[in-house]
């Protein structure tokens, strides 16, 4: 799937439906808090393999049992796209498995 920048009006509707999630510095950005560095580095994982199969990786930050995620597109100048909407979707499925 190729990268499309989002408008003003598609990339609030996909916040609307990514509970937690906001801008930051022009990215999409979430914090998610694990019982444990082993929980949160399985979700790592798990992410990490999606992210893999669709050639789009996120920017993330792990200490302990947070994980701290930006997600932006550089490939279309440094814009959030349905790229990161789709792999932040991702995220909220296997967080909330």
């Amino acid at each position: 799937m190729a990268a499309q920048k989002l408008s003003a009006t598609e990339l609030q509707l996909a916040l609307n439906s990514l509970p937690g999630w906001q801008i930051q510095e022009g990215k999409l950005y979430k914090e998610y808090k694990f019982n444990s560095f082993a929980t949160a580095l399985g979700w790592m994982v798990s992410v990490g393999v999606h992210a893999e199969t669709m050639g789009h990786h996120p920017e993330w930050f792990n200490v302990y049992n947070t994980v701290q995620v930006n997600l932006i597109t550089h490939d279309i100048g440094n814009a959030i796209s349905n790229l990161d909407v789709e792999l932040a979707k991702k995220m909220e499925e296997t967080h909330n498995l």
